[in-house]
């Protein structure tokens, strides 16, 4: 058994070692290319295992894998911080603007999203002979429901998106994922208890924990804030970031509210307001930098062990045939929320050339998806869920996130950006936009 130091230094050893083969070798963006050759890995090993049982190498890399609990590392570790990274880069000015379509993509999208998928999930496990009650199939269209904001944020950096386009994408990421974790509870609730959730307790609940981890969220916000107007030490309020990243996440949790919206929030707040009136130009350049380095180290990890998971599943042909029925059914399904939020907004709001393509196609899965599902409780359902859910998460990353520069180019406007910005909106060498000085 590995301590936790031992087991910390192998991951970020092979990490370190598979980005360094990756970018002088592979060349494929960076979180794509580690998920790409931890899979390749865990084949291999599996391979491997196959051909000299003796050796016994699969089951102790197996035995270490479990050893980290996916579920809680994801959603109880690095979400938070991943969350907020984004959250910073995030010009309110362009997602206030763009708040109508966000906000419907993010509640509506996800809930029309969950009743496709499920259904169309259920019908296709009854024709290949799968047992599945639609209560679990409504739980697997749930938890495969959100677009991954680590995921979607990973993909716009080497994306070339109009930025009413990338203001949609980012903003509809960081926010539906807490929605989905609601309707995701709810859902579950359903399926494993005989009472289940009515529909009015669903609405309070998510009432209660988007609402409330959104008003969380800006308090926490603005104390932070207020405390970094106070001081000009870069290193304090870098520790200040810090601190309301941990403590806003551990508050909602501890509050039942929606600790991925309240540290949304609050890194909107702190990257805009705190960024323009509170902090230095040094200031800026430091805490911007720690949180972009913060962001593609732990990116790196995620994607490599979203990789290295196969290890742990449970390989039936069936299962992982029907499951490949689900990557269809989630683009249908991501096709007809992001067309009939166009198509109901279409009015009001103006949207971009190429908005419907680029959002289906772009409409990333990726560890949110892949922790939920890890998290299901034992039974006949779950192998079958999980296989579904690799799916469709390796087909997003790999096939979608590698063409969805193409698909941009065929389908929408492109539009030059502000030099010193990166695709994905955020700063390469400062700040996203000309901040004031203290």
């Amino acid at each position: 058994m590995l301590t936790l130091f031992e087991l910390l230094s192998v991951l970020l050893t092979v990490t370190a070692a598979f980005a360094w083969v990756n970018d002088r070798f592979l060349r494929l963006p960076e979180n794509i290319g580690l998920l790409v050759m931890g899979l390749a890995a865990s084949l291999l090993l599996i391979g491997l295992d196959f051909l000299f049982p003796e050796t016994h190498l699969y089951g102790t890399l197996t035995r270490g894998l479990q050893q980290i609990d996916f579920y809680e590392t994801v959603m109880h570790g690095m979400l938070a911080f991943l969350l907020f990274a984004g959250a910073i880069h995030v010009d309110l000015g362009r997602l206030r603007l763009r708040a109508p379509g966000v906000g419907l993509l993010a509640i509506a999208g996800v809930a029309v999203s969950t009743l496709i998928v499920g259904s169309g999930i259920w019908a296709a496990a009854s024709i290949f002979g799968i047992s599945l009650a639609f209560k679990w199939a409504l739980v697997f269209g749930a938890l495969i429901a959100p677009t991954d904001p680590i995921a979607v944020l990973s993909t716009l950096k080497s994306v070339d998106v109009p930025q009413e386009l990338e203001t949609d994408m980012t903003g509809e990421a960081l926010f539906n994922d807490g929605i989905a974790v609601v309707l995701f509870t709810a859902t579950l609730d359903v399926a494993t208890s005989e009472s289940g959730v009515s529909p009015l307790r669903m609405g309070e609940m998510l009432a209660v924990e988007a609402g409330g981890g959104a008003l969380l969220g800006l308090a926490a916000g603005y104390v932070a804030y207020r405390a970094v107007h106070a001081i000009d030490n870069y290193s304090v309020e870098i520790m200040i970031s810090l601190a309301l990243v941990m403590a806003t996440y551990g508050a909602a949790d501890a509050l039942h509210m929606s600790g991925p919206i309240a540290v949304v929030v609050a890194g909107v707040l702190i990257g805009n307001r705190g960024a323009a009136y509170a902090m230095s130009d040094v200031t800026q350049r430091y805490l911007f930098g720690f949180w972009t380095l913060t962001d593609d180290i732990l990116n790196a990890i995620l994607f490599l062990l979203i990789g290295l998971e196969v290890l742990v599943l449970t390989f039936e042909p069936a299962h992982w045939l029907v499951g490949l029925v689900a990557i269809p059914l989630v683009l249908v399904a991501r096709y007809a929320s992001v067309g009939g939020t166009v198509a109901l907004l279409g009015r009001w709001a103006n949207f971009a050339k190429g908005t419907v393509p680029v959002l289906t196609w772009g409409g990333v899965r990726g560890g949110i998806s892949v922790a939920l599902a890890l998290s299901l409780p034992e039974g006949s359902h779950r192998s079958f869920l999980l296989a579904a859910t690799y799916n469709v998460v390796l087909f997003s990353i790999i096939v979608q996130g590698l063409s969805l520069g193409w698909v941009v180019e065929k389908t929408a406007r492109r539009t030059s950006r502000p030099s010193g910005q990166d695709h994905g909106g955020e700063a390469s060498a400062e700040p996203q936009a000309v901040r004031q000085s203290k």
